[in-house]
């Protein structure tokens, strides 16, 4: 009995054995390499599949999602003859499961090589100021090469992008002291500019100040002159409506001469030929009044005899 059960019991693992080759179950978003003695025979999808067990072997199981590869920095040198370190990211898809398999032997080796050598091609075309500033330029052509190259692989390519590029360090501080040179000829360009504009509203204040000025000025002067032009006409009419006599007009005249004579500058003093005649004038005026003024209404007195004048030595 003993050697039947041993040979019932290796059946069953046999069978079971048997059971776990034939199903075989392939998870979403991936393929299955199926060969039978070491030949292509189909490929699995996902889901439940059935193959036949010791025959139908499983060569390779790929992933049908969207790959993220980086790649590490590799150095390139530019047009005019730099050395920069560029790092870059591959987005890849794999389309086709037996392509990919048989096509190539490692095609993620063959993807990174073949990502160097297109870079080192486009980059070897450009000078370090293009390759800064173009990376949408080269990220399109690295893509359209490795597209096509892959194609046959069973890949696509679906994007590259340049992480970092970096160029050598001499390079690197000479920019930075380009950068903060432009920065400084910024600035002192805008507070150039600040301070013209700042002059320049200065100049049309004081300009308007000034205009505002002389206006305010030339209103004044001409108020002033048409106020001295009414006082004027003012006492001209005045003086015509008291008609004064040549008597009168004599006296004032003499009032006038002390008011001429006074400052201390004044060391020449040129005495009018009209002072004559208002001093007959005026001596006419005082010898009808008398010493004691004119003689009142009804008053009897006589006017006095005046005392003749002695004349004063000349002064030397």
């Amino acid at each position: 009995m003993e050697p039947i059960i041993i040979v019932l019991i290796i059946l069953v693992v046999l069978v079971f054995i048997a059971l776990m080759k034939t199903v075989q179950v392939i998870p979403q978003a991936s393929a299955a390499i199926v060969e039978r003695f070491g030949r292509y025979t189909r490929t699995l999808n996902a889901g439940l599949n059935i193959v036949v067990p010791f025959i139908d072997s499983i060569r390779n199981r790929i992933d049908l999602r969207e790959q993220v590869v980086p790649f590490p920095p590799q150095p390139v040198i530019t047009q005019d003859n730099l050395v920069v370190n560029i790092d870059t990211v591959i987005y890849y898809q794999v389309t086709d499961a037996r392509a990919a398999t048989y096509e190539v032997s490692s095609f993620i080796q063959a993807i990174e090589q073949l990502t160097v050598t297109t870079l080192r091609n486009i980059i070897g075309g450009m000078d370090l100021e293009r390759t800064l500033t173009s990376r949408e330029e080269i990220n399109a052509a690295l893509r359209g090469v490795l597209d096509e190259a892959t194609g046959k692989w069973g890949i696509r390519v679906n994007r590259v992008e340049l992480k970092a590029i970096e160029p050598p360090t001499s390079i690197q501080d000479s920019m930075e002291k380009q950068m903060r040179a432009d920065r400084d000829k910024r600035a002192a360009i805008l507070t150039a500019e600040g301070i013209r504009q700042s002059q320049i509203l200065t100049a049309e204040g004081e300009k308007q100040s000034a205009i505002l000025r002389a206006e305010g000025e030339a209103k004044a002067a001409a108020l002033r002159a048409e106020g001295e032009a009414q006082a004027i006409r003012t006492v001209f009419e005045s003086i015509h409506a008291g008609d004064p006599d040549e008597k009168l007009l004599s006296y004032q005249y003499l009032q006038m001469l002390p008011k001429i004579a006074e400052g201390d500058a004044n060391k020449l003093w040129i005495v009018p030929s009209e002072i004559g005649d208002a001093l007959k004038g005026l001596s006419g005026a005082v010898g009808n009044f008398g010493p004691m003024g004119p003689p009142r209404p009804g008053s009897t007195q006589k006017p006095t005899k005046e005392t003749p004048r002695r004349e004063q030595p000349p002064i030397d």
